[in-house]
């Protein structure tokens, strides 16, 4: 995780979408984010998330 400054999965998920929107990025999931707030689908959520902001001209 690059961004300790993150208190939170909503903040995380914001994150996400910001940086594929405006970066280059590659988008892999290998540990559970460790905020109170993730859920159980949190791989899934996160994965759409960065589809949808790859999809969204930046």
């Amino acid at each position: 995780m690059q961004h300790h400054e993150l208190q939170s999965f909503e903040e995380l998920k914001e994150k996400i979408g910001e940086q594929a929107r405006t970066e280059e990025l590659f988008f892999r999931m290998d540990v559970r984010p460790p905020f109170h707030d993730t859920p159980e689908n949190w791989e899934d959520v996160l994965e759409s998330v960065f589809t949808a902001a790859k999809k969204t001209p930046g």
